[in-house]
């Protein structure tokens, strides 16, 4: 297949203005190719933001492709908007962002049986940055709500599916030595 960068350029303004990304067949609809060509242009595109002097890069989480800062540039990211302090991760939405990562669909309950402790301020805050979200209800007196990982998580780790996280027993072998 012949690249014709006009469409190279159409796709990335597509994919600049979605911010939160698109599906190739909404792309392919867009331009007037067929899924396969838009998929063969967008890995095209992707290959092209692999160079050292580009700051993006083009990725595919759960089949929406994003433009995307390149994980290497946070340092960068985080002194401009200041983001080391104020905007950081605490110790406590750490463990409850792994419970859910490793447990989902999980409830506030069952995160609070396993950290021991509230845990309602982190998920909140991990609602907030959009890392976790609702999934659903359980059947059970009150109705808690369940919660998963986003595709925001699985962007912020650099995954494509969260089945690339690694094995809980690597860190229970990793305790005992």
């Amino acid at each position: 297949m012949k690249i014709e960068p006009e469409i190279l350029g159409w796709l990335e303004a597509l994919l600049f203005a979605s911010g939160e990304g698109l599906t190739a067949k909404e792309m392919a609809n867009a331009v007037g190719l067929s899924v396969k060509e838009t998929e063969d242009y967008l890995r095209c595109l992707s290959d092209s933001y692999e160079q050292p002097d580009r700051g993006l890069r083009l990725v595919c989480t759960e089949g929406i492709w994003q433009l995307s800062t390149k994980p290497a540039l946070f340092p960068i990211l985080s002194r401009w908007k200041q983001t080391d302090k104020n905007h950081g991760l605490s110790h406590a939405a750490f463990e409850t962002l792994a419970i859910v990562a490793y447990r989902q669909p999980v409830t506030r309950v069952d995160i609070e049986a396993i950290r021991g402790v509230s845990s309602s301020s982190s998920i909140h805050v991990l609602l907030d940055r959009e890392l976790i979200q609702e999934a659903g209800r359980k059947d059970a007196p009150g109705r808690p709500f369940y919660y998963k990982t986003t595709p925001q998580f699985l962007k912020a780790l650099d995954m494509q599916d969260i089945s690339e996280l690694p094995d809980m027993a690597s860190f229970e072998q990793d305790q005992e030595s």
